[in-house]
């Protein structure tokens, strides 16, 4: 295998693979991309055969990176960097995946992106997906809606997918979708909406749902028995902070019923994973229900 942006130490014997991307950064709201692919690592079993070389992709004032102590004594530095793990045999019902993960690049999207479609050819990846999460105008308390789009039309048709309508910045996924239709790649990108008001708390619920659109979506399996615990936990922690702040509890239950009212004219991940609000706007969304609160209450 060649490949000037790869270090590939072996190729894994696979069948039928699947390239699965995940990023942390932007499009990794609410940790929810990246804990679902960690998930698929941990329950499958896959082990690390390469990675894209750091120095062209990384910006180590933005993406620095980062001492260790190793048993306590020796210093190591971990760098950035974007990292492949494989199952090999036919792990997953006779198919297998390819793993990569690690932070969003900095530097040449259009170079990073041909190198992981070079990669997925010379591995005969049969699709690839990429794994995302975004800040939306939706409430905790919900089911988590995952939008399921592609830029091929024939996996729009034959996976009954929904054509992205979103307009405005992207991220690495973004770019490296372009680069698959490009170059006649199947690809399809999953994208989970996880609530504006929570962007700092891993949600796992949104892991949980981008991992059963997954297995839907390529029947591959994945062990989610604890992510379910988790969000569970996490469902109820957040609705007994939400309780005791009055405010956000009324903003919350503005978020329902407006959910409730449109998951009943439409599918609920038709109706909240078309458009993408951006972040300004459901910051200005949520200060002015907020004032207007404190106006009522004057």
């Amino acid at each position: 295998m060649e490949n000037r942006y790869v270090n590939v130490d072996r190729k894994p014997g696979m069948i039928r693979p699947v390239l699965i991307s995940a990023f942390t950064g932007w499009n990794d709201a609410a940790d929810a991309s990246s804990l679902a692919l960690s998930t698929i690592l941990e329950e499958s079993g896959a082990t690390r055969f390469g990675s894209f070389v750091g120095e062209e992709f990384f910006d180590y004032q933005a993406t620095r990176p980062q001492v260790k102590l190793v048993e306590g004594v020796t210093r190591a530095l971990e760098w950035p960097e974007n990292v492949l793990h494989a199952t090999e045999g036919g792990a997953f019902a006779g198919r297998d995946v390819i793993l990569l993960s690690g932070p969003e690049p900095n530097f040449r999207w259009k170079s990073f992106s041909d190198a992981v479609v070079e990669l997925a050819k010379e591995l005969d990846a049969e699709l690839i997906v990429t794994l995302g999460a975004l800040l939306a105008d939706v409430p905790h308390s919900r089911p988590v809606s995952v939008a399921a789009n592609s830029q091929d039309p024939d996996l729009t048709a034959d996976l009954e997918l929904l054509p992205s309508r979103y307009e405005g910045p992207t991220g690495i996924t973004g770019v490296l979708h372009s680069v698959c239709a490009e170059a006649g790649i199947p690809s399809v990108s999953l994208w989970a909406s996880t609530p504006h008001y929570l962007p700092a708390v891993p949600s796992a619920p949104a892991a949980l749902a981008i991992l059963e659109k997954l297995t839907e979506l390529t029947g591959i399996p994945v062990d989610v028995s604890q992510l379910e615990a988790t969000s569970g936990d996490y469902q109820e922690q957040i609705s007994a902070a939400v309780q005791r702040d009055s405010d956000l509890s009324s903003y919350v239950k503005m978020l329902e019923d407006r959910y409730d009212s449109q998951a009943s004219k439409s599918d609920p991940a038709e109706a909240f994973g078309r458009d993408v609000t951006s972040g300004d706007d459901l910051a200005r969304e949520l200060e002015e229900f907020l004032r207007e609160q404190r106006d009522d209450e004057q």
